[in-house]
């Protein structure tokens, strides 16, 4: 699997003010950091990375980083990314850089599939994913893009422990607890929890209108 590239380029200036004339240009500000080498700030193109952060792999992938005046490319893993709330914009990225050997804790996301015809949801039961992503440990050239869990045998009240989801070689889902990741719950459940959000909603509404 190739790794993705994106091309940056190092800046000397920091601080929230030089952030936000950056974003208005149609950039992002970014770090790159860890490895036991200085920290190198940096700027990405907006457009660009957008794309990329709309791409699930992007965030389990190792990415190399082209940086203008730099020598070499530079391998890392996204750590982090904050958002502006308001516009769901990114406004800071962080990077850490990451060999392919390297032994790694990431976050894999958990997909339910092929869920729609099963015995349970026939019945009208509805599936529930518990855990919407796991902790893997692995080295970073072998990180699960994701994990998805077959629910087409699944009948009410079945349930998918973590001891059930099938790992590659050289991936390690850690933990202490056989825990529940993904369950199919009975017809009056799932009405219940659709009636109670009703009724959250109407008394929000009732409240809002009364101190109008």
């Amino acid at each position: 699997m190739n790794n993705f590239v994106i091309e940056a380029e190092a800046r000397e200036k920091t601080g929230k003010a030089e952030s936000r004339r950056m974003r208005r240009q149609g950039l992002i500000p970014a770090i790159l950091y860890g490895g036991d080498k200085p920290d190198v700030p940096m700027t990405l193109n907006a457009l660009a990375l957008s794309k990329l952060l709309d791409n699930e792999r992007f965030y389990t992938s190792l990415i190399d980083l082209n940086i203008k005046g730099q020598r070499g490319k530079q391998s890392a893993l996204v750590k982090a990314v904050q958002w502006d709330p308001m516009k769901d914009t990114a406004t800071h990225i962080d990077f850490h850089r990451t060999s392919s050997s390297d032994t790694v804790h990431v976050e894999v996301p958990v997909h339910a599939i092929n869920y729609e015809k099963c015995p349970g949801c026939v019945k009208g039961g509805m599936i529930e994913v518990i855990r919407h992503t796991l902790e893997v440990v692995c080295r970073a050239d072998i990180i699960p893009e994701n994990f998805e869990i077959d629910c087409s045998d699944m009948d009410i009240g079945d349930v998918v422990h973590v001891s059930d989801i099938p790992v590659t070689e050289g991936v390690e889902i850690p933990h202490e607890t056989n825990f529940t990741v993904i369950t199919l719950v009975a017809p009056t459940v799932a009405e219940e929890t659709e009636e109670e959000g009703e009724e959250v909603a109407e008394e929000e509404a009732s409240e809002a209108e009364s101190t109008e």
